[in-house]
């Protein structure tokens, strides 16, 4: 079993691979102790040939297979992209396109709410996959061969899965459905990391200003301290401690030590003495400029069983329709429509009003009704609606 250690074996691997239509990719990656996963194999395939690619060799350069990926040309087919994206993302600043998640397309044959690889290969290809080798450190060397069988059985299975998924959404014409969602994990916006945003990682509860203004600035300093030291976030400080930190701001070395959570000696560190600047620059933001949170709305009295209703419905026509519902509706997006006609969800847009929407609105209005016939939920007129 081969694995492509200099740029010439690659650059020759990319020749033969460069006229498929297709390619499909999977990375082996470590991020435990790193803020960006660290690309430790990258496997690819096209219809004929399969190679695994090791990265970390001495002097290999990438740009051939970089440059492979960005070739609009070629289907890119990956299970789960988006930790695979975010890697290329940071390797090259732009994403392999067009995309083709086989995850994805599984979601919109009836596959369930984001089925899992190997549950995804044994239904379409009858293949049970061997993952004794899944967890192991991908990044130390030599590379056993059961390693590398295991790597590359990740993108030679995904062959015929993609073929068969492929079939399937020809028959039914959604490719629509999954345009869309690709489109998603397609855009550069959400691989960005801009400390200044990063306080909405950490989802607070409550729209104070000055609290806010805090948490911004805690926030901001942790990413730039994880990025600098390329560490993950909760090395530097765990999320608890962030939104802790803005409820209650230490306003020096003191009575940061008294924050719950925190190491002996980080107040008396380079960490604590910078924190405690950001802390001061948050203090001081003149609240008409403090960010605003998104926060949910309280939702009116009464609109559970309507919501549960609507769950019996999304169920009924996702099941009806071969579907997963995840990619139709989630429980926020039905409170929603329980409340307001005209929320503003995916919901009630495009395809997936077609498929549930416009019935969910009728089953509000009373122009539809649920009903049991051979153990079924059926979906009944009311004859007498005016």
């Amino acid at each position: 079993m081969t694995l492509i250690t200099t740029t010439n074996e690659l650059v020759d691997a990319c020749s033969l691979l460069s006229i498929a239509d297709y390619l499909t990719v999977d990375t082996e990656f470590m991020r435990e102790t790193t803020f960006w996963p660290k690309l430790c194999l990258l496997q690819i395939a096209g219809p004929n040939h399969a190679f695994a690619i090791d990265p970390l060799a001495k002097n290999i350069n990438l740009e051939p297979v970089l440059k492979l990926l960005a070739d609009k040309s070629i289907t890119k087919v990956m299970h789960a992209a988006r930790q695979d994206m975010e890697i290329f993302y940071h390797l090259t600043g732009s994403l392999p396109q067009p995309l083709f998640d086989t995850q994805i397309a599984a979601m919109v044959c009836g596959f369930g709410d984001q089925v899992g690889y190997e549950s995804l290969v044994s239904k379409l290809n009858g293949t049970r996959i061997d993952k004794s080798s899944r967890f192991t450190d991908w990044s130390r060397r030599p590379l056993s061969n059961e390693q590398l069988e295991y790597a590359l059985g990740d993108v030679t299975h995904l062959r015929p899965v993609y073929d068969k998924l492929l079939k399937r959404i020809e028959k039914t014409g959604r490719f629509e459905w999954i345009e869309e969602e690709t489109n998603l994990l397609c855009n550069p916006d959400i691989y960005r990391i801009d400390p200044e945003q990063a306080w909405r990682r950490l989802k607070p509860k409550k729209n104070d200003s000055r609290y806010l203004a805090v948490l911004q600035a805690v926030a901001k300093w942790r990413e730039n301290e994880a990025l600098t030291r390329n560490v993950p976030r909760n090395r530097v400080v765990r999320d608890e401690i962030l939104l802790q930190i803005a409820s209650r701001p230490p306003k020096d070395k003191k009575s940061l030590e008294r924050v719950r959570g925190l190491s002996n000696g980080f107040s008396n560190g380079a960490y604590g003495e910078s924190l405690l600047e950001a802390i001061s620059k948050g203090m001081a933001l003149p609240l008409e400029i403090a960010p605003v949170a998104k926060i949910k709305p309280e939702l009116p009295s009464g609109i559970g069983p309507l919501t549960d209703l609507l769950k019996v419905l999304l169920k009924q026509k996702c099941e009806e329709n071969h579907v997963a519902q995840k990619l139709v509706a989630n429980v926020n997006d039905l409170e929603r429509i329980a409340a307001d006609n005209d929320a503003d969800v995916l919901a009630l847009k495009g395809w997936r009003r077609n498929l549930f929407g416009e019935d969910a609105l009728r089953l509000k209005k009373g122009e539809i009704a649920l009903s049991i016939s051979e153990k079924k939920v059926r979906i009944a007129k009311v004859k007498n609606f005016e």
